[in-house]
């Protein structure tokens, strides 16, 4: 087997092309792989795939392919055109590159795996190409991979907040529950955002939508309720956002006490802030033992910490009817506890409280939003973060889109 016999099979070369010459540059460290077809080859428009003579061809272009060993691999052509009568003269579609790329569907497969697993940086050196290069890459593949997806609205959708840096700098991020994907990225956190994102699919379509689960956003809820037939019904406030503003009351009561303590002399409760905030069952050996005299005395921070630790166990009633008679009750415990903190928590679900028992009709959580925000927040740090929204967007589809990013071998163009 010679040299062209031999890059014609690692390349992937089909008749009715064939590699013509095989050049080596031992200085540069580059292998030139030259491909044509015969004279005489009938190739397929590219619109309507009706099998036509070669028009002409443009001029020689070069594509990165797979390195031979050490040295850096091309592969270069002239692009053949046809001439079709009803479409014109168009450039036929290449079996080992997609459209403008410079690089090979094989290099591309390849750049993607590599991305997937480190930044675009270390990427770049592994691969052999500059930053921008790299980047291009993955640019190429979230566009391809979106203009692939299907435009379906899912069933359940988690609509969360990211922010991206400082200054109160938001985005707002709509997550397929079902999926655990990323399906939207829009500028803030506004209700124009979010509309944005419902007016891209019909009204049929968006009454596909079985549940929204969300924190309690205003601006969130206003665009749902004006998007979404029967969003009444469909909006579920999300539990961990719901036992995040008990949380906090729970850490004003301790903080508000430990100050009136320490002015007194009385450190029992320095340093005891995650102790409270730790639910029952996660607390280690050391954490109960220093908790048990503290739970039975009269600390108003322990007070509160039943009333929150209560409150977990309402997220476990399978009845939406048990779960609103559980909810009277320790609304009554926590109004009457005399702690302001827990007074303004319950008052502010109780305003809510229609969109909070939806949970026991459709029990879906931002769980899988809040893991997606956990991943994407991971990509900013091993990116150093992103000055530019537009490669911030291109990152998070790029890994927690769930979209196709390797390119499709095309068929043959011969018929």
């Amino acid at each position: 087997m010679d040299s062209k016999e031999l890059y014609a099979v690692l390349l992937g070369v089909r008749t009715p092309w064939m590699v013509a010459a095989v050049e080596m540059d031992v200085a540069k460290q580059e292998v030139v792989v030259q491909v044509t077809h015969p004279a005489g080859t009938r190739l397929r428009c590219p619109r309507c795939e009706r099998e036509l003579p070669v028009f002409d061809h443009l001029a020689e272009r070069r594509w990165r392919h797979l390195d031979s060993c050490q040295f850096l691999t091309y592969l270069q052509a002239r692009p053949p055109r046809v001439h079709c009568p009803e479409h014109g003269k168009h450039a036929v579609a290449l079996p080992w590159a997609e459209g403008a790329s410079r690089f090979t569907t094989m290099f591309e497969a390849l750049a993607i795996d590599v991305l997937l697993a480190t930044n675009v940086k270390n990427a770049a050196v592994l691969l052999r190409v500059s930053w921008d290069e790299a980047w291009g890459l993955m640019e190429r593949a979230v566009t391809r991979g979106r203009a692939a997806k299907a435009r379906a609205v899912p069933e359940h959708i988690g609509i969360d907040e990211k922010a991206i840096a400082k200054g109160h700098q938001y985005m707002t991020l709509v997550s397929d529950l079902d999926g655990a994907t990323v399906e939207y990225i829009g500028e803030e956190r506004k209700e124009a955002t979010l509309t944005a994102y419902y007016e891209a699919f019909s009204p049929e379509q968006r009454c596909g939508i079985q549940a929204v689960s969300m924190d309690m956003w205003p601006p969130y809820i206003k665009a749902t309720q004006d998007a979404v037939p029967g969003a009444e019904d469909k909006i579920v406030f999300d539990r961990f956002h719901i036992m995040q503003h008990v949380h906090d009351a729970l850490d004003r009561v301790r903080r508000q006490e430990n100050k009136a303590l320490r002015a007194a002399g009385d450190d029992t409760l320095v340093r005891s802030k995650y102790l409270w905030l730790r639910s029952a069952h996660s607390l280690s050996e050391e954490a109960q033992r220093r908790i048990t005299p503290l739970m039975d005395s009269s600390l108003k921070t322990a007070r509160a910490w039943a009333m929150k630790e209560s409150l977990r166990n309402w997220w476990s009633y399978r009845s939406r009817a048990h779960a609103a008679q559980f909810w009277k009750r320790w609304y009554f415990w926590a109004t009457h506890s005399r702690l302001p903190p827990m007074i303004e928590a319950a008052r502010l679900i109780q305003r809510h409280l229609a969109n909070v028992l939806t949970y026991f009709t459709h029990r879906i959580t931002n769980a899988v939003a809040e893991g997606l925000n956990s991943k994407i927040a991971t990509i900013q740090k091993r990116a150093c973060g992103f000055r530019n929204r537009d490669h911030f967007k291109i990152a998070v589809y790029f890994h927690c889109g769930g979209l196709q990013l390797a390119p499709q071998r095309p068929t043959p163009t011969k018929a």
